[in-house]
């Protein structure tokens, strides 16, 4: 058989072993994208003078304590906000009976005084029923033993994956760079270096962007006073996933927030100076520094990333659907740049350079 045929079974094998092992192949996606982004902290303890297994346990060390700190400090401050969200609602609904709903009555038309009981009912009614939820939900987790115990040992498994991975993870690329064909090396190494650099850029420069973000939003509207400023700041921060998103949705929120809580506009506008700091921080210091010019994933894109690889894989799909993007947008550069180069883009310019050489 062709080397062409062997490439393609291999392709389809590889695909549908994918699909059959989807529910077992999350702990070593998750570890293997940990080992990556701690690959670079390792190497660098590497340099200071530290074997590469205590390079990896220093590792280890600082990724357990930042999440011990961040539990410790989160944890409790989004319960209080919770609590204090649940204590608002009421308030809410008394706004929108009392002023927003003879508002839309004499300017639509419009009576949404039955919608609005209706909707405190269905809350209500779910609210008292919460608990006779709770049974039998903690009853299905006692009769789904095997399955829970299953996700417990998934879960667990990815610090043990990322360790060995870590630790063995230049050893690793060695090998798999002395598999490749001699002759597909070169480019091979070439295409890996532009992966890993946009790779390096979003997920490492993402996600340290996102934090600020994050850590911004809170800070600036806790200072003002706003309720649920972490809550808001935190939601705010992961929705930066997506350029603008986490902008939109962080603003939105705590503007409704600072209305119901004031009811004046010196706080919108001080809601509106937050954010706006924010993005200007984001787009002078944070994008320029962490993130560069080298991801150029469209928004778009990192939205149809996120929804194909959650319908197709789960939310092992969800771990690997940005890397996969930003690897195929690599690949989709080259075909562009070897596209351009070939006689079916232009013919005119292969027959100048036939024409020069004879």
């Amino acid at each position: 058989m062709r080397r062409e045929w062997w490439l393609l079974i291999g392709a389809v094998v590889l695909i549908w072993l994918l699909f059959r092992l989807e529910a077992m192949l999350m702990p070593f996606f998750a570890g293997m994208i940990l080992a990556y982004l701690g690959d670079p902290l390792a190497n660098r303890l590497e340099r200071w003078g530290l074997s590469r297994p205590l390079a990896v346990c220093g590792v280890f060390l600082v990724l357990v304590l930042v999440l011990a700190v961040g539990l410790l400090v989160l944890i409790p401050l989004l319960a209080q906000q919770f609590r204090q969200f649940g204590q608002m609602i009421p308030g809410i609904f008394g706004w929108i009976e009392s002023v927003l709903a003879p508002q839309l009555l004499a300017w639509t038309g419009l009576d949404m005084t039955g919608e609005i009981g209706n909707v405190q009912d269905t809350l209500a009614e779910h609210w008292q029923d919460a608990g006779g939820y709770l049974a039998p939900f903690l009853g299905q987790i006692g009769r789904s033993g095997m399955a829970f115990v299953t996700w417990v040992t998934y879960v667990a498994l990815i610090p043990v994956v990322t360790f060995y991975l870590l630790l063995d993870w230049n050893r690793l690329m060695v090998s798999i760079r002395d598999l490749l064909p001699r002759e597909w090396e070169a480019d091979a190494v070439r295409l890996a270096r532009r992966c890993d650099e946009v790779l390096a850029a979003f997920l490492r420069g993402q996600l340290l962007v996102m934090l600020c973000l994050g850590a911004i939003y809170a800070v600036g509207l806790s200072l003002m006073g706003v309720r649920f400023g972490v809550l808001i700041g935190l939601v705010a921060g992961l929705a930066s996933i997506v350029p603008f998103l986490g902008f939109i949705v962080g603003i939105s929120v705590a503007l409704i927030v600072a209305f119901f809580q004031f009811g004046g506009w010196l706080a919108l506008l001080g809601v509106v100076v937050v954010f706006s700091v924010g993005q200007v921080i984001e787009s002078t210091v944070l994008q320029p520094k962490l993130l560069g010019d080298r991801i150029g994933l469209h928004p778009v894109a990192v939205i149809f990333a996120v929804l194909a690889g959650g319908n197709l894989f789960g939310f092992t799909g969800v771990l690997l659907a940005l890397p996969a993007a930003a690897v195929i947008m690599v690949l989709l550069r080259e075909l562009n740049e070897r596209y351009k180069n070939s006689t079916l883009y232009d013919d005119r310019t292969h027959r100048t350079d036939d024409e020069e050489s004879t």
